[in-house]
């Protein structure tokens, strides 16, 4: 008997933007990092009723104002997330515009912050926002490149209200899933990515 192979969507750029199959990209691993969160969720659960305990002591974790990195001493800021039950779209707009103020980073950056859609899944509601960078200067007030970081707030299904929501965060072009408090903001990241596509568009020719 053969087991089955977990299915890998394939991205397909067909007639779509680069923006747009950037933004799939990164939600589909956004996607893959909370699947594997709740296999591992099932299994602490599972341990903790044979242990005749409560979970409910991991959700004071999620509410940390934030940690030292251990490789660079650094204090890594947060923001205090709402509960399940406090959530609105709104809401967690301002509460990523809220997180995006803790980076440390140059004030000539300029940022928007767009909610994209509300998508069901079966153990929770996730809700996808796009914050896009840029650096708008004398010379060229409209910026040749900009650089999303793509949010997913997932409001649990099963969970109690009153826990927070979980936040994930992801770089354009980048395959590593971030978590607040969790690894420090690099400017670098947004340079970078903005320079790479500036380069590939010299690479252009019309």
């Amino acid at each position: 008997m053969t087991s089955k192979q977990p299915s890998h969507k394939t991205i397909v750029p067909g007639n779509r933007s680069q923006e747009e199959i950037f933004e799939e990209e990164a939600h589909q691993i956004v996607d893959e990092a909370i699947d594997n969160a709740m296999k591992r969720l099932r299994v602490n659960v599972g341990i903790a009723e044979q242990k005749d305990e409560s979970p409910e002591g991991q959700a004071n974790q999620e509410e940390e104002k934030g940690t030292v990195d251990p490789e660079t001493g650094a204090f890594i800021p947060n923001i205090n997330w709402m509960s399940a039950d406090n959530f609105t779209v709104t809401g967690g707009l301002e509460k990523v515009e809220e997180f995006i103020k803790t980076w440390e980073r140059d004030s000539s950056w300029l940022y928007c912050i767009d909610f994209l859609r509300e998508e069901d899944h079966p153990y929770s509601k996730r809700y996808r926002y796009a914050v896009k960078w840029s650096i708008p200067t004398r010379r060229k007030p409209i910026p040749r490149a900009t650089a999303c970081v793509y949010f997913t707030l997932e409001v649990s299904k099963f969970k109690p209200k009153s826990f927070p929501i979980e936040v994930y965060y992801i770089f354009e072009s980048h395959r590593l899933v971030h978590r607040p408090g969790k690894s420090r903001f690099r400017e670098k990241w947004l340079k970078d990515i903005i320079e790479s596509k500036i380069k590939m568009m010299q690479t252009v020719y019309f």
